[in-house]
């Protein structure tokens, strides 16, 4: 639509504060997601995973938890698709602790943020890492 009297083309702090608040809800959307605290991740350490199709709507849907790159692969699926119920059925706390300081390099920003400030042991085994 062209620009008009009626419908003026936005101006650049009009579209960064749009930018900023699509990365709001981005997050929120993340944050929503989030158990209350770690010790209620009780997923699965070994044997073949299968994930529902609400997560796993392209590629892989099976994962064998003795394969590395597999479980990694199953994480980064579960904290991009997973919703709130799926986290504590297909995460483990302790895995995830382990694998969180190169899972992290390969989730995106935002939800690398967001987890890391619910639960700052995460943060600290990736300063530890380093």
């Amino acid at each position: 639509m062209p620009s008009s009297p009626q419908h003026p083309a936005p101006t650049p702090s009009d579209r960064s504060g749009a930018v900023a608040e699509d990365l709001a809800l981005y997050r929120e959307k993340f944050r929503r997601r989030l158990p209350e605290s770690l010790d209620e991740l009780h997923g699965p350490t070994r044997g073949i995973v299968d994930l529902p199709l609400h997560m796993a709507w392209s590629g892989m849907t099976s994962y064998d938890m003795s394969k590395p790159r597999q479980r990694m692969g199953l994480y980064r699926t579960v904290l991009h698709e997973g919703l709130h119920d799926d986290l504590p059925r297909y995460l483990n706390r302790d895995l995830l602790l382990q694998l969180w300081p190169v899972l992290r390099t390969l989730v995106g920003r935002t939800v690398r943020t967001v987890w890391e400030d619910a639960f700052p042991q995460l943060a600290s085994r990736s300063r530890a890492a380093a």
